[in-house]
């Protein structure tokens, strides 16, 4: 007759083994939250590049995607497949899934088997069960599923990174780019008031002073010409790294020019309230409090049992000279707490818990402070932008047709004509740069909505020195 602890033994261990049988893993690798949070947040797609299939998938959409001048959404989709740091995150979320089934599935038991011989030959069976793994086998499947979910918001927190890095990339290299540009524009333009000036100074017509004022115009924004290309092919290899692209594929295009800024900035009436609702790393330190809750409640109820094996035993002796007898029982090891009665453990739960409230908290705080940093931020950028494309720069377009008008009616001379245009290279750079540092607020304020609040506006371009620059023109 089966006793009626065995007959509980065995019901626990039955639910475990069925609690056990509905955690499997799941065929892609746990990329589901992952996926549906970047098409959602992000409006792409991301995969994870498990086999050949997939390899082969990704390279054919990358290679469509990199045919036509590249775009900062294009430049973000191209990351989400191809950047490798980011093939990465999703092993490790394939990696926490199989920890996560495997925490929810009951311990193996433990078989052993002795054979004595001697007078008598003596063969003893034993195996073992840990009865409190089993037992706590619920509550230890929920936390593991926890720890799963924000593995899964870890993923998607490092697509947001990805992702916002490839857009603020593919700025500043079309900046830099757009910037070298009019830079070799302004550098013709020296160059041809330079041989003019050494032409009149042959003749006659022109001092040593004023020559040497032309020529140096021409050398300083020739220098400058040569800092922005450079500057421009560093910022390009920065959005192939983000991309992670090479070989045939770094053979890309970049537009001419930035987007043009839009029409009206974002109105973001709410923006403390939607940055707590969606920020990931907002999501991931909840789940820890939840975590940590469950598991404070299972360090109380294993306060007094460390452990608690459960082991059948059967035995056989068989005599040299009769017939084999065979014994049964069963075996039972508690860990007496003589020495420690579980404070210990139940204070370190405590104050675990208690930090990751206190962490939380402080997190509220600072999501609040950085979601109104980066609209300010943005709107900022904009208006400054705005008014260098609405005012400085219509305003340096008359000024340089009149000055332009004057210096051909013979009304003014070189020395004016030479400040008006180092005065309009300056502002031209300045409402340049004024745009390309409103579209990096604009990818900083996305990633700090729903990322983790990282995402930096990037460097600024050096300003160049010949705003007002140079000697003062002589009347």
């Amino acid at each position: 007759m089966t006793s009626p602890s065995l007959t509980r033994i065995g019901v626990v261990a039955g639910g475990a083994l069925l609690l056990a049988a509905c955690q499997t893993l799941s065929p892609d690798g746990g990329m589901s939250v992952t996926s549906d949070f970047t098409r959602q947040q992000l409006g792409k797609d991301t995969v994870a590049i498990r086999n050949a299939d997939d390899a082969s998938a990704v390279r054919a959409r990358v290679r469509h995607l990199i045919k036509r001048p590249l775009t900062a959404d294009n430049a973000v989709q191209i990351a989400l497949l191809s950047n490798r740091g980011l093939q990465a995150s999703y092993n490790e979320l394939g990696i926490a899934e199989a920890v996560m089934v495997a925490d929810s599935r009951p311990p193996n038991p433990k078989l052993s088997l002795s054979r004595l011989s001697g007078a008598d030959l003596e063969i003893e069976r034993r195996i073992v069960i840990d009865i409190l793994d089993l037992a706590t086998l619920p509550a230890r499947a929920q936390i593991a599923q926890d720890r799963f979910r924000q593995a899964q918001l870890r993923a998607a927190g490092e697509t947001v990174r990805v992702a916002g890095e490839a857009r603020r990339a593919f700025y500043s290299a079309v900046a830099s780019q757009q910037l070298a540009e009019q830079l070799g524009g302004a550098q013709a333009s020296a160059a041809n008031a330079a041989r003019l000036a050494t032409r009149l100074g042959q003749s006659g017509a022109l001092n040593k002073l004023d020559q040497a004022r032309e020529q140096v115009f021409f050398a300083e924004i020739a220098a400058q010409h040569a800092t922005a290309l450079q500057r421009a092919a560093g910022e390009r290899e920065a959005l192939i790294r983000a991309m992670g692209l090479w070989g045939d594929d770094l053979a890309f295009k970049l537009p001419a020019k930035l987007p043009v800024l839009p029409v009206r900035p974002r109105a973001l009436r709410a923006v403390e309230r939607d940055a707590l609702d969606h920020r990931i790393d907002v999501q991931i330190a909840r789940i820890e409090i939840e975590a940590l809750a469950k598991s404070y409640g299972l360090s109380q109820a294993t306060r007094f049992i460390n452990v608690l094996d459960l082991g059948g035993i059967s035995k056989t002796t068989r005599p040299a000279d009769g017939p084999s007898d065979r014994s049964r029982g069963v075996e039972v090891e508690l860990q007496i707490p003589l020495f420690d009665f579980g404070e210990t453990r139940l204070r370190q739960a405590e104050e675990t818990y208690m930090a990751a409230v206190n962490r939380l908290a402080e997190k509220a705080v600072n999501v609040r402070s950085q979601a109104r940093e980066a609209y300010r931020n943005y709107r900022a950028a904009y208006d400054i932008a705005a008014h260098y494309q609405r005012e400085v720069l219509p305003l340096r377009k008359i000024i340089s047709d009149e000055i332009t008008l004057r210096y051909g009616a013979m009304q003014i001379d070189v020395f004016a004509l030479l400040t008006e245009q180092r005065q309009r290279i300056a502002a031209s750079v300045a409402a340049l740069e004024a745009q390309r540092d409103f579209w990096l607020a604009a990818a900083a304020l996305s990633t700090a909505m729903a990322g983790n609040g990282s995402g930096g506006g990037g460097e600024p371009m050096s300003t160049m020195a010949i705003n007002g620059g140079g000697d003062a023109p002589a009347h």
